[in-house]
């Protein structure tokens, strides 16, 4: 894959850390449910030697997914790691014994899950690590994060963390976490149909802050997705693939990291790069949120 095939590249803010603007999202690499192993081990280490094989050098990973299962995987597929890959890992959740997904915020739970992800993924010091507000399932809520913005600082002072991002928060928790440090990325829930996060995206470009959109293709009504499936089939794409390309599109700040557990989607999602699309499509796209609204308010 050349440089232009993976979107272009990005530097994270005040770090040295440059990566190409399509990754990989390695939450599908545990077992159903984000939980145990994945049926076939095997494929897992597969995928993720495909896409640093094509070049792929940013990896979004957490300990909690499996849990441990898929830093692992990680680890034995690609230990020791390329110079170049930027491993990003989140905290701010655990799996007790009944899957469910429960909030991990105190400082102990927060010093806890950089251990477990030092150790399960192999490493001294991690890349970035994004804290994960519990909010709703898919949204923010408003409250201050301070507290725990503030230990992943302390344990940037002590080497245990290069880079902080944050994940699932709002624009006053951003500013917040501004004041106790530097933030390099956010992650956060938007798409072709969900674009709340319009405003926060630019601001964060006009800062070299790395945007990161999770579930993109999340919420669409029957409307909207009957339009992306229209203008898909138009320019012989997937559905995924235009709303991946119009992510790259709407703003060089964003970053995307599409999960799989196939090589064969994994490819489909890396193509994405080489996707271009017109004046006339970008608009189109743009119009698929008002439909969405339209038929709210119907």
């Amino acid at each position: 894959m050349t440089e232009i095939a993976l979107g272009g590249r990005f530097t994270f803010p005040g770090t040295s850390l440059t990566v190409h603007r399509i990754g990989y999202g390695a939450m599908q690499l545990a077992g159903p449910g984000v939980w145990g192993p994945p049926k076939d081990p095997d494929a897992a280490v597969a995928v993720l030697r495909e896409a640093i094989a094509a070049g792929v050098n940013h990896i979004d990973t957490s300990d909690f997914y499996g849990p441990h299962v898929t830093n692992q995987i990680i680890r034995q597929a690609l230990h020791p790691y390329p110079k170049e890959l930027v491993l990003v890992t989140k905290l701010g959740a655990r799996r007790p014994p009944d899957k469910s997904w429960q909030r991990a915020i105190s400082p102990e739970d927060l010093t806890a899950g950089v251990h477990d992800n030092l150790r399960n993924l192999g490493l001294e010091a991690l890349d970035i690590v994004n804290y994960r507000t519990m909010g709703s399932v898919h949204g923010p809520a408003e409250g201050s994060i301070a507290e725990q913005v503030s230990v992943l600082a302390d344990l940037q002072k002590k080497g245990l963390i290069r880079h902080i991002g944050l994940s699932n928060v709002t624009a006053a928790q951003v500013a917040e976490a501004q004041k106790i440090a530097p933030v390099v990325c956010v992650q956060n829930n938007y798409n072709l149909a969900h674009r709340e996060d319009d405003a926060l995206i630019d601001d964060l470009a006009r800062q070299g802050i790395a945007y990161v959109p999770f579930f993109p293709l999340g919420g669409f009504s029957p409307l909207q997705s009957s339009t992306l499936t229209a203008v898909a089939g138009r320019i012989g794409a997937t559905p995924m693939q235009v709303a991946l390309a119009w992510l790259l599109h709407r703003s060089p700040n964003i970053l995307l990291i599409p999960g799989t557990a196939s090589v064969a989607h994994l490819r489909e999602n890396l193509a994405v790069g080489k996707l271009t699309l017109s004046p006339e499509t970008l608009a189109e796209l743009y119009g698929i949120a008002g439909a969405g609204a339209a038929v709210k308010h119907a």
